[in-house]
């Protein structure tokens, strides 16, 4: 029996299409995204200028050669680094992300958004650089606010309806993705080679979620999202230099996306795309731990004043959840670093707990020492509530609830402390957002004077202001104090 497959092109995906059209498209965004998104770029630099502190986040950054400068480079927040676009975005990803404090998404997949700041910025920088060496109008961050919104929405949208995570891949496919259609615009790239750029990020190889799970988990989760925006820039890079596309990436029989890595099924749009996700993210406000876990540890923390002179005579702690907080984060057994903490549920209700606070130096090795944590984590018991199951994934709703109950061995016990929205959800916005300008500030301040901090502060939430400055100016006004 003889064989051959047909050579013949196809038109691209209409996926792909579908996607590159958005990215291209005027904008066309409500006033709530665009200010949503000014706090969003506020705070994920506070979460960079955060994670410059930990010496395991700032030793990822900075060239690959050591002493490299990149002229008419790309600008890292907070550090002296002028890299080329594909580092400089690892870098800025790395370091919002690092401590699991930036935004975040839940659906069918999770992810975090503002990861795609990495490229955005690093690209809008040296594309401004490059423009105005060249004696041309610099790009605006009226651009990077577009972007962002683009981005947000790509990510978010293929989030709602598409489980990744469920066939072993990591959500920062969705980086790659998004990141990729946003770079392409921004390097002034035609929408056929957004489309060939595309296809590319869709066949490129694809991080399982290994590093996020027991008994894995690592530091890697903290720069994933770095390394998928550096690819993301990357691959944007080689499609405007003329690198041609792969017009069936996801639906070629046996050798597409579709056969290879999602049980034969394309990606789907669960929505048209708009400004929906921008609109409706949620913010990490009060803890740096995975979202799934927020309203437990505001939980915790109401319940610290009842428990703290009692932590000894705990009989049992019950935890109430969502199916996906115990699939992603509920474990037992050791815990092996920083990362392996903030992604344990019981670790994260136990510390907060015990302090009355939740801060990232209680993920630390100094402070997991404290043998109470491990007592209490085994005191703990996690149980699904189907109803906050069935109304996390709910879209008038989106909750993430938590309930904590505390019992002690006198027979006595808390009230059950039930919290379904966490302070970061839009429906607390009105309560969330000057504690989110409080976040920025106190993270500001390793890094800044108290002017310093206010003044940058002031700029991002100015959005006519902001929208009308030069990437490179915004860049250069984030750069470390001399000396």
């Amino acid at each position: 029996m003889s064989h051959a497959d047909s050579n013949l092109r196809p038109a691209p995906d209409a996926e792909l299409v579908a996607l590159a059209d958005y990215a291209h498209d005027a904008a066309d965004f409500s006033a709530a995204a665009y200010e949503t998104a000014c706090y969003c770029l506020l705070d994920s630099l506070g979460c960079a200028l955060l994670a410059l502190q930990y010496p395991a986040c700032f030793r990822m950054l900075g060239p690959i050669v050591p002493g490299t400068v990149v002229p008419g480079g790309a600008r890292v927040p907070g550090t002296p680094f002028e890299l080329d676009p594909v580092k400089a975005a690892f870098d800025i990803g790395c370091a919002i992300r690092w401590l699991d404090y930036n935004d975040t998404w839940l659906a069918a997949e999770w992810g975090h958004p503002s990861d795609n700041l990495g490229a955005i910025l690093a690209v809008a920088d040296f594309v401004c650089r490059q423009r105005q060496a060249a004696g041309k109008a610099p790009l605006l961050m009226g651009e990077v606010l577009t972007a962002m919104i683009k981005a947000h929405e790509i990510q978010g949208v293929l989030a709602l309806d598409n489980s990744f995570n469920r066939v072993g891949l990591d959500h920062v496919i969705l980086v790659k993705v998004a990141s990729t259609a946003v770079a392409c615009v921004l390097l002034g790239a035609t929408k056929e080679q957004t489309i060939n750029a595309l296809s590319h990020a869709w066949v490129d190889g694809h991080s399982l979620r290994t590093y996020r799970h027991a008994p894995n988990a690592g530091q890697r989760k903290s720069w994933a999202a770095g390394d998928a925006t550096s690819r993301a820039v990357r691959l944007a890079l080689l499609a405007v230099a003329g690198e041609p596309g792969l017009p069936s990436a996801l639906s070629a029989p046996q050798w597409g996306f579709a056969d290879v890595l999602f049980r034969g099924k394309r990606p789907t749009l669960a929505r048209p795309l708009g400004c929906y996700v921008m609109e409706n993210v949620l913010f990490k406000i009060a803890f740096p731990a995975e979202f799934h876990a927020q309203t437990a540890a505001e939980c915790a923390l109401r319940l610290h004043p009842q428990v703290k002179d009692r932590i000894d005579r705990i009989a049992r702690i019950e935890l109430t959840t969502q199916e996906p907080a115990i699939r992603i984060i509920s474990k037992t057994g050791p815990l092996h670093n920083p990362a392996d903490r903030d992604h344990c549920l019981q670790y994260i209700v136990a510390a907060a707990l015990l302090h009355g606070a939740l801060t990232a130096d209680h993920y630390e090795d100094a402070a997991a020492a404290d043998p109470r944590l491990d007592l209490l984590r085994a005191k703990m018991q996690v149980v699904e509530d189907p109803r906050y199951t069935r109304e996390y994934l709910e879209p008038d709703k989106r909750s993430i609830a938590n309930a904590v109950q505390v019992f002690f061995d006198d027979g006595t016990a808390t009230a059950k402390v039930e919290i379904e929205y966490p302070l970061g959800h839009r429906r607390r916005r009105v309560e969330g957002l000057p504690l989110l300008r409080e976040k920025f500030r106190a993270n500001a301040a390793r890094s800044f004077s108290r002017q310093r901090a206010a003044e940058l502060e002031a700029l991002c939430l100015d959005r006519s202001r902001l929208e009308a400055l030069p990437v490179s100016t915004f860049l250069d006004a984030w750069l470390p104090a001399p000396g």
